[in-house]
């Protein structure tokens, strides 16, 4: 018999003749021979692949209806038109601006096959581990994405891109792909393509772009979001550098001579950002905040839904919003004269109703019209909310009685609290200080009391009433006196804590969104949380109900007559800004009209709820509405005082939102 030692096996593995570790490491030859197998085999699948993959007919792009939003009870608020995008010829084009394009997204795009490999492994590894996948695409790839593909972000996607791409480059001249590229990008603003963005940011045809204007059109490639110099000054800080370097980027390439590039040195700025006609009004407010809510739940961006196709529905009350703009209308009209008064130019309102059972936002009021003022006022966090403020840290220190009750303050207050004399000695605590410096405008006792508490223990309740983290002031000494700037959005939602038996829901303003007939995942209804204790609450609201009453009365009226001049102004405020937030009871017994708290940077609290105004559910559930008045003048960082605004009678202005408010709840 023969023997079989020394037979050569097929693959020598585990090697013969090794010892110890050296018998599992493959040799040089198996390494070799492994990776040109790995070789091959990614070659013939990539060959079937490619011979698999047809170049698609091109997606609907072009020709995809328009986006609706509708009114919360069913019909439509506004068609947004289909995609802006005009097709235009590269002899049209300036050389300047395909220089620009080409230097910031693809130098060597005249010369590589139409793919990076590079870029593709980056951008597949991304996908896979979650990360960013924006980017790592050459013209032609993102050409075949915007022409041929959805913009999903997928690896399936990816890798078609990647054959179509190849096919493409061999199939089609690089002056038709970067035709085609340039006509099919997105630029922001609602623009497709060089010849919209042309009209969208510099009122001109592409053709009449100059070199500077070119780079800074070409950095909008890079994301519109981050780069359109009109949405924040973030933006134009982003913008600016980038259009400097893709200027400096086309003298490194040999594009422009440097001469030429001297030139350029200040930074072309766009027109002003626009609103369509159809958004006029309030309309215009309504849709941008919805559109921020589409975008933080489901991860859309301004540029999907510019693509159209979605049905989107909202919680906006049209009777409601319509109502909220006349009372701003009215009250403007009969106590704002800027031609008679100085200081009553550049005066602007916000308003925001918020339900407070669901968080549903109701109405809005952004601004005179969308546009022509494109910043919402509803929506800003750059006015300060004084007064207004002091109820979150009287909840506070309440709340820390429930939690904490060897932490009952020994009420060494600077200034003494009126109580009776029966009770002051049982009473006396830092609630009881806090409750009467609320009845007083008094500032020192929520100022000590924010440094007796922690003012983290405030802020982090405020925060979970519903304001926003980013939107609070600095955690200094006057903390507790306002100085944050929420939103009226926010002031309005965060108020429904206290009439609510100390439940809190976000806000949302929309309830359903489609596209294409089909549900959008990730779309969310927030879900109520507990953030005060129910007796806490309602102390709070007692505490508002309270103050209105008393200032009511202090003029001569009783708490059952329509409130006109509520606002108190306390020594030493800056008056900035007014407001008031009013809400109506909601499962809170024995509160009579309800809370409600008006402020100019130190102003005081009426009852939110009128008798016999009729715009109630009928179901506990009517609006928290927070109404917020402040001077600003187009461009300048800092608001202007409210000194002398409406004239001497209004109380430097305070009474002015309260009137707002009336009108809004009283309006048929």
């Amino acid at each position: 018999m023969k023997g079989t030692k020394g037979r050569r096996r097929f693959i020598d593995y585990p090697r013969q003749g090794r010892e110890g570790l050296r018998r599992w490491l493959p040799s040089w030859r198996q390494w070799l021979s492994a990776v040109a197998l790995g070789v091959g085999g990614l070659a013939g699948l990539l060959a079937v692949v490619y011979a698999k993959v047809d170049i698609p007919s091109e997606n609907a792009l072009a020709g995809q209806e328009a986006t609706v939003y509708y009114w919360a009870d069913g019909s439509q608020m506004v068609s947004v038109g289909a995609v802006n995008r005009q097709n235009v010829t590269l002899d049209k084009v300036p050389d300047s601006v395909e220089n620009s394009v080409i230097s910031a997204e693809n130098a060597t795009f005249y010369s590589d096959p139409g793919v990076s490999l590079q870029g593709i492994g980056r951008a597949l590894v991304t996908m896979v581990s979650g990360g960013d996948t924006q980017g790592g695409s050459t013209i032609t790839q993102q050409f075949v994405k915007n022409t041929y593909l959805s913009q999903d972000q997928t690896v399936t996607r990816k890798v078609k891109e990647f054959v179509i791409a190849l096919k493409v480059n061999n199939q089609k001249s690089k002056r038709e792909i970067l035709r085609g590229y340039l006509n099919t990008s997105w630029f922001g603003r609602g623009s497709y393509g060089i010849q919209a963005a042309a009209h969208a940011y510099y009122g001109i045809d592409a053709t009449k772009l100059n070199p500077s204007q070119g780079a800074m059109l070409a950095a909008l490639l890079k994301g519109s979001e981050q780069y359109d110099p009109g949405l924040s000054k973030a933006n134009h800080a982003r913008a600016v550098a980038r259009w400097k370097w893709i200027l400096d980027r086309q003298v490194d390439t040999g594009k422009m001579s440097a001469q030429e590039r001297a030139k350029y040195r200040t930074f072309p700025e766009p027109r002003a950002l626009s609103k369509p006609t159809s958004q006029a009004g309030q309309t215009g407010y309504l849709v941008d905040v919805a559109n921020k809510f589409i975008k933080a739940d489901t991860g859309l961006t301004d540029k999907d839904l510019a693509r159209g196709g979605y049905r989107i529905h909202t919680t906006f009350d049209k009777k409601r919003t319509r109502r909220l703009e006349k009372a701003v209308t009215d009250v403007r009209r009969d106590t704002i004269d800027p031609k008679r008064r100085t200081a009553d130019k550049f005066v602007e309102f916000g308003a925001a109703s918020v339900r407070p059972k669901d968080g549903a936002i109701v109405a809005l009021y952004g601004g005179a019209d969308a546009t022509k003022h494109f910043s919402n006022n509803a929506d800003t966090t750059a006015v300060p909310v004084g007064s207004a403020f002091k109820p979150f840290v009287l909840a506070a220190a309440l709340q820390q009685q429930v939690d904490e009750p060897a932490a009952a303050w020994d009420g060494t207050a600077t200034e003494a609290p009126e109580a009776d004399p029966s009770r002051a000695a049982a009473d006396k605590t830092r609630p009881l200080v806090l409750r009467w410096a609320l009845m007083k405008g008094k500032n020192p006792p929520f100022v000590q009391a924010g440094q007796q508490m922690g003012l983290e223990r405030i802020r982090d309740l405020a925060v979970a009433s519903g304001l926003r983290k980013e939107s609070l002031a600095r955690l200094e000494q006057t903390f507790p006196l306002g100085t944050s700037a929420p939103s009226a959005v926010r002031m309005a939602s965060a108020y429904t804590t206290f009439t609510n038996g100390g439940l809190h829901t976000d806000p949302y303003a929309v309830s359903a969104l489609t596209h294409d007939g089909r549900p959008v995942p990730g779309l969310r209804r927030p879900e109520s949380h507990q953030v005060l204790d129910a007796g806490v609450a309602q102390q709070v609201s007692g505490a508002l109900e309270e103050r209105g009453r008393q200032a009511l009365e202090a003029q001569g009226g009783t708490a059952a007559q329509q409130p006109v001049a509520a606002g108190l102004t306390e020594p030493g405020d800056r008056m900035k800004s007014a407001w008031f937030i009013g809400s109506p009871p909601a499962g809170v017994p024995d509160l009579g009209t309800g809370p409600g708290t008006g402020s100019g940077s130190g102003g005081g609290v009426r009852p939110g709820r009128l008798p016999g105004a009729g715009d109630g559910d009928g179901d506990g559930n009517e609006p928290t509405t927070a109404v917020t008045m402040f001077r600003n003048k187009p461009g300048a960082p800092e608001l202007l005082p409210m000194q002398d605004v409406g004239g001497a009678a209004t109380g430097l202005g305070t009474t002015i939102p309260p009137k707002i408010w009336s009108a809004y709840q009283q309006a048929p």
